[in-house]
């Protein structure tokens, strides 16, 4: 074979073993799911806080935490949340010396909701990972294929009554090709990205379920302080609720609790009237201010709850 030739070989075979890259969640992504994740939500957020999860794996410990910070990740981009910091939960979750990762207890649930505002928790865990390896050695060439597939578990648990209102499973496979050529090209060992890759694949499979389940209970947040006709409220700027914005709100009786279980399942509620922001609080902007447009002889207090106004 003359040089030039054998030039052109070595060159389409390089091409052949550059590295390739590949990941696919179980099922597939709609044109729905597609328009759904590229639109901007506008609106009040709800708060969401997302627990260190299990990991069930013989693989590090580490599979764990990837797993709940790529759903914090997914969660924040949707634009409907504010998700609170792991470090922030895990530290309330230390106070409290409660559980701090994998399918925390409905009480627990309830106590770390009310000191952080939350509607809802994600408990978790990485229930299945593996890495397949496999290649080919010819006279010219080498490659390898390295094959990373990953499963996940996650609860929805409802901050306010401790129940489970949603529990699903995700399945990613993620795969990465390397070669060379006379020595020439990549040649590497284990692959860690495949690890975030595998993950992400099998999270992105529920991230929209838990969206539409939390979105299912009307959006709603406290009176924090009330002075004269003024109503502070602990929802501000930061989630979405800006002046002009009109809310029902409910004053906050007996407590209804299941006679089984003992969770409160909620409260008996007394009108207040409809209360229109006026300004945001805080420099933060977590906080807002308001007043009420219309009344009813039952006075505010804090922990009253506010919802939007139908």
């Amino acid at each position: 074979m003359k040089m030039p030739a054998l030039a052109a070989t070595v060159l389409c075979l390089a091409a052949a073993c550059a590295p390739r890259e590949s990941v696919r969640r179980d099922s597939p992504m709609t044109a729905t799911e597609t328009e759904k994740e590229s639109s901007k939500y506008v609106g009040p957020k709800r708060r969401i806080g997302v627990v260190d999860f299990e990991n069930k794996t013989n693989y590090g410990q580490r599979l764990g935490t990837a797993a709940s910070d790529i759903l914090v990740t997914e969660l924040a981009k949707t634009g409907r949340f504010v998700v609170v910091e792991r470090d922030k939960l895990n530290k309330i979750l230390d106070e409290q010396k409660l559980q701090s990762s994998g399918a925390i207890d409905p009480k627990t649930v309830v106590q770390v909701g009310k000191v952080l505002g939350l509607n809802a928790i994600v408990t978790g865990a990485v229930t299945e990972f593996g890495v397949k390896t496999e290649g080919s050695e010819y006279l010219l060439v080498q490659s390898k294929r390295q094959t990373a597939e990953a499963s996940v578990d996650i609860r929805l648990v409802d901050a306010e009554t401790g129940q489970v209102v949603y529990a699903d499973s995700g399945k990613g496979t993620a795969k990465s090709g390397k070669g060379s050529v006379l020595g020439l090209g990549t040649r590497g060992g284990y692959d860690e990205t495949l690890e975030g890759k595998a993950l992400r694949a099998a999270i992105v499979e529920f991230t929209d379920n838990i969206v539409s389940q939390v979105s299912k209970k009307p959006w709603s947040c406290r009176i924090a302080a009330v002075s004269g006709d003024i109503i502070y409220l602990n929802a501000g700027p930061t989630m979405g609720v800006e002046p002009g914005l009109k809310l029902d709100c409910f004053h906050l009786g007996k407590a209804i609790s299941d006679p089984t279980t003992g969770l409160v399942l909620g409260y008996t509620e007394v009108p207040l009237g409809r209360l229109r922001i006026t300004g945001g609080l805080g420099e933060t902007g977590e906080g807002s201010t308001g007043e009420f447009m219309s009344s009813t002889a039952v006075k505010a207090e804090p922990k009253d709850i506010c919802r939007l106004a139908k």
